[in-house]
């Protein structure tokens, strides 16, 4: 492969896309490998034990294909399978290697988008059972105070390129409504999925003006860019040849690319990847 020390970007179906895309725009130069995990999307109603599973078999798939550093593009995994990737995996896989996700870069930077001190979390039920959030967020801002709300049904109606009908309307206002309830003071509201963004015109239709909605892939590019300038000894592995490849996890690549496509805002011609162990 001539990118054979690519950054390698995962998720368990379309949404790391929205991640990737801001990846690229701050970091053009470098070689990239997205991996989807469609077949077995969406991931966030399953264990713990079988996100950890899933996660890992496309991570080991991401390091055969010669990338030292993965992205974990999805909330869910990030929640539910990072930790344990970083403290016991890794050290049997390869100590040099990284995983990275998304929730603590977005943990560290949250408050400085809040007044009153008060966010909402939108996420699927597995982000928010994990209360990653709650647990980062109060490392980093003590005095925030974070209401969080699963959105359960928005990534099957994103992926199944429902979400800009108006049969999605819906479903968009009832979380909102639900999630504004817990308090009047909430005047930052998080997307902390990455397929997300792709409502996030529909999310602020049913917002007052003066709530705020973050979502994460210029916080995840930025951060990337802060750790390779601070850790040298990883920038300087990586390969420069400007090639991104895409593989999903289920063998209709056209269809993949058709949903991707949207998510990309390119179009995107993929590869299918066996990553069952």
């Amino acid at each position: 492969m001539l990118n054979n020390k690519p950054i390698g970007i995962f998720d368990s179906g379309y949404g790391g896309l929205t991640v990737f895309k801001s990846i690229l725009q701050q970091l053009p130069d470098y070689d990239y490998i997205y991996l989807g995990d469609t077949a077995r999307a969406p991931y966030g109603n399953r264990s713990f034990q079988t996100i950890h599973q899933y996660t890992w078999e496309c991570v080991q798939w991401l390091f055969k294909q010669g990338c030292p550093l993965v992205i974990l593009a999805c909330n869910t995994a990030s929640a539910k399978a990072l930790r344990t990737i970083q403290q016991k995996d890794l050290l049997n896989e390869d100590p040099a290697k990284r995983v990275l996700g998304v929730i603590r870069p977005t943990a560290e930077v949250i408050g400085d988008y809040t007044n009153s001190k008060e966010i909402g979390v939108l996420g699927t039920k597995g982000t928010v059972q994990s209360g990653s959030y709650l647990i980062e967020i109060g490392h980093f801002f003590p005095d925030i105070k974070v209401h969080q709300q699963a959105c359960p049904l928005w990534v099957p109606l994103i992926e199944n390129g429902e979400h800009d009908k108006p049969g999605a309307d819906y479903f968009v206002k009832k979380y909102l409504d639900e999630v504004l309830a817990q308090s009047a003071n909430i005047d930052t509201l998080l997307l902390a999925c990455t397929h997300y963004p792709l409502l996030q015109q529909k999310i602020g239709d049913y917002l007052p003006g003066n709530i705020r909605v973050i979502a994460q892939g210029d916080i995840v590019a930025k951060s990337l860019v802060d750790y390779l300038r601070r850790h040298p000894e990883m920038e300087e592995t990586l390969s420069r040849n400007g090639i991104q490849r895409f593989f999903t996890t289920t063998d209709d690549t056209a269809d993949f690319d058709h949903y991707a496509e949207i998510f990309f805002s390119a179009p995107v011609k993929s590869e299918y990847a066996e990553v069952r162990s």
